[in-house]
C-alpha cells in the first residue's frame, strides 16, 4: 500500500475495519480478508503483480529462519507455509527458504487480470471512496470507520463490475488457515495430534486453537492478544531458531517432553531478547507474558507488528 501515496494511511483506516469485523465474528468474514479490502486501491493506483514479487525481492527472513527450516528438513520434518500473503509475495519467499510450492497454502490474487476491469466510472467511485476513509486518519472513531466503510463495501462496492470480481478473492485467514491444514494433514494421512503450527496473528487463531485442541503443539511466536489465548506454548526472541531444542524434543518424545523443556526454560529465564519461552496452555494470566511478545514482534516485525 505504501507503493502509492497515503497508502500506509488508508491501509491502517481498513485495517482497523478489518479487526472491527473480525471481533463482531460476522459469519462471511474472516481475519485477513484486509487483503480483499485493499485490493480495488491497489488496482485503482496501477500496483502490479510484478510490483509485489519485487517487494519479496527486498524482504528479509527472520533471524534464523533459513537455518531452522534447513535443519528441520534435513531432521525429516514435512515443512509447509500457510498464509494469508498474495501468492505473488509468498510463492518468492518460500522458494528462497526451499519449501515446495504444493506445501504453500497462500492468497491467488490474479491483481493485473482485475485492473483491466476498472472503468473510469468505477475508477471515479473508488477515489471518492479513498478520501472519505484518508478523512478518518488515525483511525480512532471506531463507529466512524464502521458506518463509513460499511457504506462502501457492503453496498456501493458489490454492484460493480471490479467489486464483483474483487469478491473472489479470498484471502487464506482464520477458518480458511484450518482449511488449509486439514488439507495438508489428509494429504500425508497424519492426525492433527501430530503437528505443530507456528502462529503470531488474528489470522492464526482459528489453527492455533484447532492443533491445541486435538492434542498437538500451537506455537506463538512474537504474537499478540488475538493469538495468545489459543496457543501451547509461546516464545519471544528475535531468532526463530531458538524454537529448535523445542521441535526436536517434540520429535523424540512428543508433547509432555516439551511440556517439561519449555517450563524448566520458562524457570530459567531468556538471555537478553532471546529464548523467554512459556507454557500457556491451561493458563489464565498472560498478561504480562503479552507484554514481553509485544515489544518482540515490534522489534522483528517492525511496523507490520502493530497490526492484528
Amino acid at each position: 500500500m505504501r507503493l502509492f501515496p497515503d497508502g500506509g494511511k488508508l491501509f491502517e483506516v481498513i485495517s482497523r475495519y478489518d479487526d472491527l469485523l473480525t471481533m463482531e465474528r460476522r459469519p462471511d468474514y474472516e481475519p485477513g480478508d484486509t487483503l480483499a479490502l485493499i485490493a480495488p486501491f491497489l488496482v485503482l493506483h496501477g500496483i502490479s503483480e510484478v510490483d509485489i514479487a519485487s517487494l519479496a525481492v527486498k524482504a528479509t527472513f527472520t533471524k534464523g529462519a533459513p537455518d531452522l527450516i534447513s535443519r528441520l528438513q534435513l531432521g525429516g520434518w514435512k515443512v509447509y507455509c500457510i498464509t494469508t500473503a498474495y501468492e505473488q509475495y509468498a510463492l518468492h519467499l518460500t522458494h528462497k527458504l526451499e519449501i515446495f510450492s504444493h506445501n504453500v497454502a497462500c492468497t491467488a490474487f490474479p491483481l493485473d487480470k482485475l485492473r483491466q476491469l476498472l472503468s473510469k466510472k468505477e475508477a471515479s467511485l473508488l477515489q471518492q471512496a479513498e478520501a472519505d476513509m484518508l478523512a478518518l486518519y488515525p483511525p480512532a472513531d471506531d463507529a466512524e470507520i464502521k458506518r463509513r466503510l460499511d457504506g462502501f463495501f457492503r453496498e456501493k462496492l458489490p454492484g460493480t463490475e471490479i467489486g464483483q470480481a474483487i469478491a473472489q478473492v479470498k484471502p487464506v485467514g482464520g477458518q480458511r488457515k484450518v482449511a488449509a491444514l486439514n488439507r495438508f494433514a489428509e494429504k500425508q494421512g497424519q492426525p492433527l495430534n501430530r503437528w505443530v503450527v507456528v502462529g503470531d496473528s488474528i489470522t492464526d487463531a482459528r489453527m492455533l486453537e484447532t492443533v491445541e485442541k486435538a492434542g498437538g503443539l500451537a506455537i506463538v511466536f512474537n504474537g499478540n492478544e488475538y493469538c495468545l489465548p489459543y496457543a501451547t506454548m509461546g516464545l519471544t526472541s528475535t531468532h526463530v531458531s531458538d524454537l529448535l531444542e523445542v521441535l526436536q524434543t517434540w520429535q523424540r518424545g512428543g508433547r509432555k517432553a516439551v511440556e517439561r523443556l519449555v517450563k524448566e526454560k520458562e524457570n530459567a529465564g531468556g538471555q537478553g531478547d532471546r529464548g523467554h519461552f512459556h507454557w500457556l496452555s491451561g493458563r489464565m494470566d498472560t498478561a504480562q507474558i503479552l507484554e514481553l511478545h509485544k515489544k518482540a514482534r515490534r522489534l522483528v516485525r517492525d511496523e507490520a507488528g502493530k497490526l492484528g
